[in-house]
């Protein structure tokens, strides 16, 4: 009976095992047969040479991707239809296993290449009266004899309402939410939804028929009152949470797509709190990356597949860029959570690698080094400056406070300090300005920088952005009145450094801040 248990433990450590999950939108991979919901660009030997050589080069540069990748389950969107999947998977022999799914009459479905074992599959129905688009399909894998499910997801595009894809997210987590609270399965694909699209929801405002509700936050619980769930407390919450593992990338580097110079999120991976427990398998912490070597993605932009007046050229990949992240089944990585040091908050630049605070945390000796009616930049000698937004009125620029933070917040990137209150006033700093930085000694672009008060620039104001030494940065001004006119010189005495939306800025408070010419 010994020999059995001991041969039966032998074989789960040696067939547990690490393995990669990834989730790639493809970019419309059509064949060569002419149906009804082709698109127009794609109906064969048409006016667009949407032929086989050009089919013959997307496919080649397709495969060239996966075998990059070279991840143990690749979840794929915008396929055509099964037949294409069973030509990756001829194209690809270590893949033995393949999904599919596609509602009829629709042009693209989702689908699954795995050299995992996929023991099942069955769709989530989300229809609408007018329009087709995609079901959203669970597949259940089986490795080490443990059962786990991904939710290969393909939402609406942002040509419709937020409630489009509030529909997708209600059937989602209604789904989810009845699987045992300890059963690991992720959502991943293409959402058509920002990490944070709580918050750009408010700029785009012809989607936001929901007052601000957005299936990806507030339905799927990666937010909780406006709060990212994060690793510190996804296994704390009562209620169905999951955790969105863009929060493990640097904000700039947040972006699976560029539109119109912008960079988005609408592919994700979000995972089950299961999947941090100390039971079967678990995520390898910070193994979430964008896949961008530098044939995908090269100087600022995407190599998406090219269509020029209306015509293949036979270059390029996708508009997406794959993400990836890594899971393991291996004893040793069980409960990821232990093997995070405990985190402490004595200094400013503590705050700018965590996203949440769990318990209130002290700062001593801050000196307010700008101020004006709603907000204060404070700053640690030898250290970094934050950004505090409301309730600041009991505060005075000039002088040094200890303080007990509650609550910060990153809005776009930028780290601010959203509760607080003071413990001690200590003294005055007559020399705090020493504690700004010289404009010609740092690269203002830099995001290491933001929220430093800033001094001594000077440029030409075009196009809301200030031309200097050959650099140029956006300018934001608190208050319209104190706009210089286009083309003006100006000297920028004291500026705060912020960022927002993948760029650097300066935020001009007052006007006394600034000289014009």
């Amino acid at each position: 009976m010994i020999k059995i248990i001991l041969f039966l433990l032998l074989n789960l450590c040696l067939y547990a095992k690490t393995f990669n999950i990834s989730t790639y939108n493809v970019e419309n991979l059509f064949d060569l047969k002419n149906n009804r919901s082709d698109y127009k660009e794609y109906i064969p030997n048409d006016y667009s040479k949407w032929d086989k050589k050009k089919f013959t080069l997307k496919l080649a540069n397709l495969i060239k991707v996966l075998k990059d990748l070279d991840s143990d389950i690749i979840a794929l969107q915008e396929v055509e239809n099964r037949e294409l999947m069973q030509l990756l998977l001829k194209k690809l022999p270590k893949y033995k296993y393949y999904s599919f799914s596609k509602y009829e009459n629709a042009s693209v479905g989702i689908g699954f290449l795995s050299k995992i074992k996929i023991i099942k599959n069955q769709d989530l129905n989300i229809k609408f009266p007018n329009k087709i688009y995609r079901p959203i399909l669970e597949t259940t894998f089986k490795i080490d004899n443990y059962k786990f499910k991904i939710f290969n997801n393909h939402w609406p595009s942002k040509r419709v309402a937020e409630s489009y894809r509030i529909k997708y997210a209600k059937k989602l987590f209604d789904r989810v939410n009845e699987l045992p609270k300890d059963y690991d399965y992720i959502l991943l694909g293409d959402f058509n939804s920002n990490y944070n699209e709580f918050e750009t929801i408010y700029y785009e405002k012809r989607l936001n028929n929901t007052q601000g509700v957005t299936g990806i936050n507030q339905v799927l619980n990666t937010t909780v009152d406006k709060k990212y769930i994060t690793v510190d407390d996804i296994l704390r919450r009562d209620k169905r949470v999951h955790y969105n593992l863009w929060l493990q990338v640097d904000y700039p580097k947040r972006f699976s797509t560029i539109f119109r110079g912008n960079k988005y999120t609408p592919d994700n991976i979000i995972l089950s709190p299961a999947l941090f427990d100390n039971k079967k398998l678990s995520y390898k912490l910070n193994s979430f990356k964008v896949f961008a070597p530098q044939y995908l993605y090269k100087n600022g932009k995407i190599n998406r597949w090219q269509i020029k007046d209306g015509i293949h050229t036979g270059k390029g990949f996708s508009d997406h860029l794959p993400l990836t992240a890594t899971f393991s089944s291996k004893k040793e990585d069980k409960n990821p959570l232990k093997k995070i040091p405990e985190k402490t908050f004595n200094k400013i630049s503590d705050f700018y690698n965590t996203n949440k605070l769990l318990k209130d945390a002290d700062l001593k000796n801050v000196v307010v080094i700008y101020k004006d009616s709603k907000s204060a930049v404070i700053k640690q000698k030898n250290d970094r400056a934050i950004y505090l937004y409301n309730n600041v009125a009991k505060l005075k620029e000039g002088y040094s406070y200890d303080l007990r933070v509650s609550q910060i917040k990153e809005f776009f990137g930028l780290k601010e300090i959203k509760k607080f209150k003071i413990l001690e006033k200590n003294k005055k700093i007559p020399d705090y300005k020493k504690l700004y930085l010289e404009g010609k000694d740092i690269d203002i672009l830099d995001l290491k920088y933001q929220n430093e008060i800033v001094t001594n620039i000077q440029g030409v104001y075009k196009n809301k952005k200030l031309l200097f030494n050959n650099k140029e940065i956006k300018l934001y001004f608190r208050k319209k009145s104190i706009n210089p006119k286009e083309g003006s010189f100006i000297k920028i005495k004291r500026a705060q450094i912020g960022f927002f939306k993948n760029s650097a800025q300066l935020v001009i408070h007052k006007k006394s801040d600034i000289d014009v010419n």
